[in-house]
């Protein structure tokens, strides 16, 4: 299944981040000016809350340990290397018997590696090789020399990484912009690819309440998902959407402001995982604080804030935008869904353009699952890997 990887083009990575930057950040951090208490009552309904941000920057401040999670992330084996001139940090861990199928597992954002860290030993002690990957443009793997990087290029620059590996054959899970990035990978590089696992597919929402003709040709409970999708979407559209918006369009202009102010980062970054969290009052009913902040920490020290923002300008500059996240794909695929996620898939209509081998619908859970419950989306990804074989 593997070959022998060649040392000139995949180098051991580990990540020690300078004392100095540390200092920085909490200089930084000490002499935040923050703004003017926001009116009563009005919650997360208009972005983070001061006073919720105040205590969080607080322990990031004082008694967040850097360290601590720096030492446990070293635990994972790391590598870089060039791939279409732009570097590519990953993950990759071999299983310690005969290796299955190897698995290679994507992040979005404003998630990074983090989101699937937990599933590296159980997937390896399971028989196979796993592969977290760095998107480019995020976390390790930094910021790519030249535009151009939208999902169709990264899903070509990953099918050259398990090559250079000496993957022959192999499955894909992606959340997020990893699962648009997984089914793209899939769809361009069949032969490869035995199966994708997902969290989300665009062609699984639903974009307006179902129609008499086909309200005629589906069961009650159809129905009622059909227009719980249609409605949660307008609802992020309306609610949600700003800094997709702004990241899709002026990626650079808010770039500045991220990568100046941690603060800023933070708040960027937590409004999102509260909004798309299964949570009620704070995304830490969901996610541990620490959790949180090393995310947020994996942004500010490598200055991604710009370069991970880009992605949504490339796709939605690109010349097919995000329709080829809809052409039909005939890779085996599977979904598990989680009902505070961002989107409500339903079945009949990804079976339009997908080959639906796989479908769950979970009780609890959110747009983070690897964070949120990772035994979950550990349980689903292996029964459907386990079918695959």
């Amino acid at each position: 299944m593997s070959a022998a990887i060649s040392s000139s083009q995949v180098t051991p990575f580990r990540i020690d981040i300078p004392s100095s930057a540390l200092a920085d950040l909490h200089d930084r951090l000490d002499r935040t000016r923050w703004p003017d208490d926001e009116m009563s009552g009005i919650g997360w309904s208009q972005g983070a809350p001061s006073a919720y941000l105040k205590d969080l920057a607080a322990s990031w401040r004082h008694s967040y340990d850097w360290r601590a999670h720096e030492a446990e992330l070293n635990k994972l084996p790391q590598f870089t290397t060039k791939i279409d001139g732009t570097n590519v940090h990953f993950i990759h861990a071999r299983s310690p018997g005969p290796a299955g199928m190897p698995v290679v597992l994507m992040h979005g954002w404003p998630g990074s590696i983090l989101e699937h860290t937990a599933l590296v030993g159980p997937l390896a002690t399971d028989g196979l090789d796993v592969v977290v990957l760095s998107l480019p443009g995020f976390g390790f793997s930094g910021p790519p020399p030249a535009p151009g990087w939208d999902i169709v290029r990264i899903a070509h620059a990953g099918a050259e990484l398990m090559r250079r590996l000496g993957y022959d054959r192999y499955t894909l899970h992606g959340s997020d912009w990893g699962a648009l990035i997984a089914r793209e990978w899939g769809r361009l590089h069949s032969g490869q690819v035995a199966g994708v696992h997902v969290t989300m597919l665009l062609s699984a929402t639903a974009t307006a309440e179902p129609t008499e003709q086909e309200s005629a040709g589906l069961t009650e409970a159809e129905v009622g998902r059909m227009r719980a999708s249609a409605a949660r979407r307008a609802y992020n559209q309306r609610e949600e959407m700003g800094y997709g918006i702004l990241q899709s369009t002026r990626p650079q202009t808010l770039g500045f402001a991220l990568t100046d102010s941690p603060v800023g980062q933070l708040a960027w970054i937590i409004e999102k995982f509260k909004a798309f969290s299964d949570c009620r009052d704070s995304p830490e009913e969901a996610i541990s604080r620490d959790t949180l902040l090393t995310n947020v920490m994996l942004y500010w020290l490598t200055g991604t804030a710009t370069s991970s923002a880009r992605l949504y300008y490339e796709t939605a500059h690109a010349r097919t935008g995000f329709a080829g996240a809809t052409e039909p794909s005939s890779t085996p695929t599977g979904l598990v869904s989680f009902p505070a996620d961002t989107s409500l898939p339903v079945r009949h209509l990804a079976e339009r353009t997908d080959n639906i081998v796989h479908w769950t619908e979970l009780a609890r859970g959110g747009h983070f699952p690897g964070l949120e419950t990772p035994d979950l989306l550990l349980t689903d990804l292996q029964t459907f890997l386990h079918n695959l074989r």
